[in-house]
């Protein structure tokens, strides 16, 4: 169910975790212009109906990358506008998309929705184009960066050094951000401590994620053992990479 979990003069966060992969799904509203987008719909009827339902046009879908269980429902949003950075064709992206970013790596170009403006920053790793939303109190990183560690690198497209210089780019960032603006990840996932929050602080996320905390120190990168796993889903992508 979808609920408040942000809320400024200017903005409001919506949060629901869709499907049985624990995606996390949110929908950034303009309070002015009544605008929203949703950032990797799950269902896109679902945010269709709580936007008709608040007096709220979604107007955009803002995808941090291409996997299945992040874009399954642009399809029911083909008319308005739905954005991917370019870079996702790599991996073979072909739409339903009908808008892209297409600045280069570990930069970033300005997004609108309403009067609010967002950073779209390109963090590729876990995919040749994904991207992360920062703005507004909020970094939305998908798959790149989650609460307690950061996405594989095995899949078809991934790259673990490409990850690793994203992870050090935004690292820097946030260093320099408000340390309250909120983490928002692509996928709710238990930490270290047991707990499975859906978002944290910059704070929290600086001091507590191993992924960040392994990136000065080679060999302590190198033994991350959630940069690749043995399963269906790396093999899927072996095949995949032997076929291009």
């Amino acid at each position: 169910m979808a609920k408040v979990i942000f809320e400024t003069q200017k903005i409001v966060v919506l949060q629901a975790q869709l499907g049985d992969w624990d995606n996390l799904n949110h929908l950034l509203v303009c309070k002015k212009t009544k605008k929203a987008a949703i950032v990797d719909p799950f269902d896109g009827k679902y945010w269709l109906d709580i936007c008709q339902n608040n007096g709220w046009e979604l107007e955009q879908s803002w995808l941090t990358h291409s996997h299945w269980d992040h874009t399954k429902g642009v399809g029911e949003l083909s008319d308005k506008q739905v954005w991917v950075h370019a870079k996702e064709s790599e991996r073979g992206w072909d739409g339903p998309s009908n808008r892209e970013w297409n600045h280069q790596a570990l930069s970033h170009v300005i997004q609108k929705i309403g009067e609010l403006e967002f950073e779209v920053h390109c963090s590729p790793g876990h995919t040749p184009g994904h991207v992360t939303f920062i703005g507004n109190g909020l970094v939305i990183s998908g798959d790149c960066l989650f609460l307690g560690r950061c996405g594989r690198t095995d899949l078809f497209g991934g790259s673990e050094s490409d990850q690793r210089d994203s992870l050090l780019y935004l690292r820097k960032i946030m260093v320099g951000l408000p340390q309250e603006w909120l983490v928002l990840p692509g996928h709710k996932y238990t930490l270290s401590d047991g707990i499975s929050p859906t978002f944290i602080s910059v704070a929290e996320l600086l001091q507590n994620n191993e992924a960040l905390a392994a990136l000065d120190d080679d060999t302590a990168w190198e033994n991350l053992d959630f940069l690749g796993f043995d399963d269906s889903l790396a093999e899927k992508a072996r095949r995949e990479i032997a076929r291009n």
